[in-house]
């Protein structure tokens, strides 16, 4: 009873941590709160001083030094990338392609995916696209609640796996891994995913009978009625230059930034010089596009993009770092490792009880980046605490965690009909797109995305048919072991 209510205190942190973002306080508050009575429980429980606890937490926060530069540097890249253009490129050549009633929702899809890729994040998005798709749905005769799912997973896809997206580099960094090898590794899987989503809406389309006559959509953001403009200017400002640029059109070479980052991710390059070429190409081809101003306005744009992130992102991340660190430090997730240790005979078991963690913890508190920062550090724990392999095996599994973190929190949100992510997106399809009344449970019927990501996602790695997926295959025994078992192994030999 002892045992059980000293391992119940040391995990209070964390439940104080989640009813802090449950009741709607920001992660910036939320954090250092949290991590100011993580240092209390541990010097009660575990008499630990403060200095110790001190040195736990700044140990923790050095180790994602990386990941706060490169956080600060996406953030200046997203703000080119919307500025100079190449967002409203990927938007045009959709667009120019010819949209249908039947096809609406999966170029629907496909736009939103690599939008977000460029953009990195998901909400805005969603945001830049619901007026455009919903009211192009609208004359093409499409289906509204098609369109909206698509859209809405679409949105995810590169906040899942963008190089520039504040989910992805999060939970890599919480994770310890590069976000350029994140990228490759899940890219094949991930790129899956988007193509059997594809196929779903085209079959759901056809299944709904819907026409096959093409219609131009290069104009459909001057059909936008003025009301949807006053929503977007109360709910997502940043979405209407976006707008501007698609309506007044930018030259289609803009996209090359984007095909130019995206590329070097894939060759495997430093992801500085990844985020770099795509901030120079962006400003050059801006100039002869006449996106892009001088080279201090330039200049002043990604510092704006520093400032925007070191004002809330950087600042949150060091303070969660911190938490993690000091409940490491007084082996707050023992229990909770011990509970999924025993429910495990293998390692994959094991890493398919952290992806059921992530989902849990992201249903229970409604937002995808306050799971990613407090089941992340569980997750990693868990790990590195019962299993052993080799440094490469080890870094494969971290890998996968940040994979599930960032899979089962933005794609897991669209499942859940209390999440944050879709009372954004109800909000905004519902005042943009008025003729129908959309609930958040219209976006559970459709979103093919969500449901292929998160399903395929636990399934293969608990039957281990992520072999099957190029650079996907997680290390399974004997190149990794449950310490557990390589104790009883050990002993018999």
């Amino acid at each position: 009873m002892k045992s059980f209510l000293k391992g119940f205190l040391k995990f209070t942190p964390v439940f104080l941590l989640a009813g802090l973002m449950i009741a709607k306080i920001d992660a910036l508050t939320a954090a250092p709160i949290a991590a100011i009575y993580a240092v209390i429980i541990a010097r009660l429980v575990e008499k630990l001083k403060f200095q110790q606890c001190l040195d736990a937490a700044m140990k923790s926060v050095s180790n994602i030094l990386v990941a706060l530069f490169i956080l600060m540097f996406a953030y200046a890249m997203a703000s080119v990338f919307m500025s100079s253009g190449v967002g409203a490129a990927v938007v045009n050549i959709a667009l120019s392609l010819g949209v249908t009633a039947k096809t609406v929702a999966v170029v629907g899809l496909l736009c939103t995916a690599i939008l977000s890729v460029a953009t990195g994040t998901s909400w805005g998005t969603f945001a830049a696209c619901a007026p455009i798709f919903m009211w192009l749905s609208h004359i093409v005769g499409g289906d509204p609640i098609l369109t909206a799912c698509a859209i809405a997973g679409g949105a995810c896809f590169g906040d899942n796996i963008g190089l520039i997206s504040d989910t992805t580099i999060v939970s890599s960094g919480i994770q310890g891994v590069q976000v350029v090898d994140r990228i490759r590794y899940q890219g094949v899987w991930s790129i899956c995913c988007l193509i059997l989503a594809a196929v779903c809406f085209v079959i759901a389309a056809g299944a709904m009978h819907l026409t096959g006559d093409a219609v131009d959509g290069s104009a459909v953001v001057s059909q936008i009625p003025e009301s949807v403009w006053d929503v977007l200017e109360e709910k997502r400002p940043a979405a209407i230059p976006l707008l501007n640029q698609i309506a007044t059109g930018v030259p289609l070479y803009m996209v090359v930034p984007l095909v130019l980052v995206i590329a070097l991710a894939i060759c495997g390059l430093n992801t500085f010089v990844c985020i770099g070429s795509g901030l120079i190409s962006a400003y050059i081809l801006g100039q002869f596009a006449g996106t892009t101003g001088s080279l201090m306005s330039f200049l002043e744009e990604c510092n704006a993009g520093f400032a925007d992130a070191g004002s809330w992102v950087v600042v949150m991340m060091m303070w969660v770092a911190a938490f993690g660190g000091i409940m490491q430090q007084m082996k707050a997730f023992e229990p909770l490792a011990k509970f999924v240790v025993r429910c495990s005979g293998k390692v994959r078991h094991l890493m398919t009880w952290n992806a059921i963690l992530c989902l849990a913890g992201n249903a229970a508190l409604a937002d995808e980046m306050a799971q990613i920062v407090t089941i992340g550090p569980v997750i990693k724990e868990i790990t590195e605490e019962n299993v052993e392999g080799s440094e490469e095996a080890m870094y494969r599994l971290k890998l996968r965690n940040a994979t599930f973190g960032d899979a089962m929190g933005v794609f897991g949100s669209q499942l859940i009909p209390w999440h944050v992510y879709l009372a954004f997106y109800v909000g905004i399809a519902a005042g943009v797109y008025p003729l129908v009344d959309i609930a958040p449970t219209d976006f559970l019927k459709y979103n093919f995305m969500a449901y292929i990501a998160v399903i395929s996602l636990i399934i293969l790695t608990f039957t281990g048919w992520d072999k099957f997926v190029p650079l996907f295959k997680s290390p399974r025994e004997p190149e990794v072991r449950l310490k557990k078992k390589a104790k009883k192994e050990d002993a018999a030999a």
